[in-house]
Formats: structure tokens, sequence, C-alpha cells
């Protein structure tokens, strides 16, 4: 891995890894996380590789900057991501909470020369239009089962962490 010292270097090197794996038959997307001007983990999307739908670039790079760190949170790190991350991505981000996410396209850039395919619901000019709508209009077809036992999961969680009393 090529030493890198400043956002343009970090910045670069994501695009480096994302044009790496085009240039292998993969998708365009790399992510870099840096703490204290070092790069601390890197991450493509190996998606098809691993047939794993969840092994996106900064997934892979949280996963790793977390192991090394010994925590679930990314605090003092910055994320360069090729592109704005997708929901998933982005919540991921949201939950290890670094101290910036710095994307180098956006998704109205990148959505030209994503759309189509094979998959049934990704569709990136319209995944966060889709995620906005209410869970029984969503194209996911998806249904409620309400039940008692799996609130009080919650109720118990709450009452061991102070949230709520049983």
């Amino acid at each position: 891995m090529p030493e890198a010292t400043s956002s343009a270097d970090f910045a670069q090197r994501a695009v480096d890894i994302a044009r790496d794996s085009v240039a292998a038959g993969g998708l365009p997307f790399g992510t870099v996380i840096v703490k204290d001007g070092a790069i601390l983990a890197e991450g493509r999307n190996c998606v098809a590789s691993t047939h794993d739908p969840t092994d996106h670039a900064e997934i892979h790079a949280i996963r790793e900057a977390c192991r090394t760190l010994g925590t679930e949170y990314l605090t003092g790190c910055t994320v360069y991501a090729i592109a704005h991350p997708c929901p998933m991505c982005l919540a991921a981000l949201y939950h290890c909470a670094p101290d910036e996410v710095v994307f180098l396209a956006t998704r109205e850039e990148c959505a030209p020369y994503m759309a189509g395919g094979k998959d049934k619901y990704f569709e990136p000019a319209t995944f966060y239009t889709e995620f906005a709508k209410p869970w029984n209009e969503r194209r996911l077809p998806m249904r409620y089962l309400p039940r008692a036992d799996a609130v009080a999961v919650y109720k118990l969680f709450g009452a061991q962490h102070g949230v709520v009393s049983l």
C-alpha cells in the first residue's frame, strides 16, 4: 500500500482501489479509513466474489478498522469513499460514527453508469426514493406480523440499560 499523508492522497487511494477493482472485473467502489494521518483500513466491493450482498467497500473497510481498533466506533477517523454511500453503508457509517465521511462522486453522477443489471431491487437512482416510502408501499414485499414477545425483548433490553423500568 502506498504511503498517503494528505486528504488528496487518501482520496486518490480510494479511486485507485476502485479502478483496480474494475480492472479485475469487479465493481467501481473503493474506501479508505484514516486515523491520525495514516490509513487504518481499506475496502473494495467484494459482493460478487464473496456472494455476500453486504460486502460493500465501506462495510469491508469498517469491519477491518473496527477489528483493528477493538471497538465498534470510528471516533477520530475519516472515511474516504469513491461515491456517496448506499443506504446500507450510510447506516453502518452512522452506527460507527466516524468524525467525517468524504465522498468523491454523487449518486447522480454515478447513476447513468450503474443502472440496470440483474439486481431485482437495486437501481441506484431510485434507492433512496424506495427507502423513503412507507414499508407497505415498497417494491420489496414486506409483512408486519405483530408479536408482544418481540417487543418484550426490547423492553428487557431497555430495562437493563436504564431506558425503561419493567
